[in-house]
């Protein structure tokens, strides 16, 4: 089965990667158009950055960016997700046309229940401000993220909402050892029996095994013997770590892959997906 493709759309002038990009409701409009044609079928309407360091805006701020363009995207044939963990901004983009909250708060399951939504609960450890600089100790961070989610989501479950959604939150309060465990763990997630929801798209643990990766091809050593200083990529050069990742998910189960670049991505799905059954789809042989 191939994943749900959710595209990014940040309508902010401070997220880490694409900041200022679509503040402007005709060209987050325009992006959106892009994003299905490439293959989402869910657009991610984020109004407040949660980068690490981000400060918080007011809920009125964040609903004035990201409610507009959920409306003006209604209707497109997507379906539309909000990123917002505000119990208001989640209410007025739901009445505009979102029918999914993506919570990175994992604490509005009550909204959700409410309103009649899907509801994506994601662990993130502290408060965007300040969650990479305070990183916690886990003794085990596959198991104490995924208790932590699966409280969530059965108390939402009894609330009465019907679609709930985990997600380990990739980048949210943990380190890149801690990242790259959560993947290699993943399959942990899946058998909880909740839809699991992956975001890994340019995160920061992408650069750094991008920068391993040059140096290991340029040699242990650079010119006059001297160490080769890491290069460290811009967010939009992270796209071959992000679609492993992105597979490797596919393979262990997980329903819904949140990213930026979304051509790339749904060209890889769909590839892991043919290999998988043995036979291209697209072969004119078929039968």
């Amino acid at each position: 089965m191939i994943p749900t493709i959710m595209g990014i759309l940040n309508v902010t002038p401070d997220s880490f990667s694409d900041g200022g990009r679509y503040v402007d409701v005709d060209a987050a409009v325009v992006h959106a158009r892009r994003m299905i044609a490439d293959g989402a079928t869910v657009i991610d309407v984020g109004g407040e950055s949660t980068r690490p360091g981000a400060q918080p805006v007011s809920p009125a701020q964040e609903a004035a960016r990201a409610v507009p363009v959920v409306e003006a995207i209604a209707g497109l044939g997507a379906r539309i997700s909000i990123d917002t963990r505000r119990a208001d901004v989640a209410r007025a983009a739901v009445q505009v046309g979102a029918s999914l909250i993506n919570d990175i708060s994992a604490s509005l399951w009550p909204i959700a229940a409410d309103l009649g939504v899907g509801w994506l609960a994601m662990h993130m450890a502290g408060e965007p401000q300040s969650m990479q600089q305070h990183i916690p100790s886990y003794d085990n961070v596959c198991a104490e993220v995924c208790a932590v989610l699966v409280e969530r989501a059965r108390q939402a479950a009894e609330a009465g909402v019907d679609e709930v959604w985990i997600d380990p939150g990739f980048g949210f309060g943990k380190s890149a050892a801690h990242n790259l465990e959560l993947v290699a763990g993943i399959d942990r997630f899946v058998e909880t029996g909740f839809p699991v929801a992956l975001g890994v798209s340019r995160k920061s643990t992408l650069a750094l095994l991008c920068a391993e990766a040059d140096a290991a091809g340029a040699g242990a050593e650079g010119e006059g013997n001297q160490p080769v200083e890491l290069a460290v990529p811009d967010p939009s050069d992270r796209l071959e770590p992000a679609i492993v990742m992105a597979a490797w998910a596919m393979m262990a189960g997980v329903k819904m892959i949140r990213v930026h670049d979304v051509a790339a991505h749904a060209a890889a799905v769909r590839t892991v997906a043919e290999a998988r059954s043995g036979v291209s789809a697209t072969d004119p042989w078929r039968f």
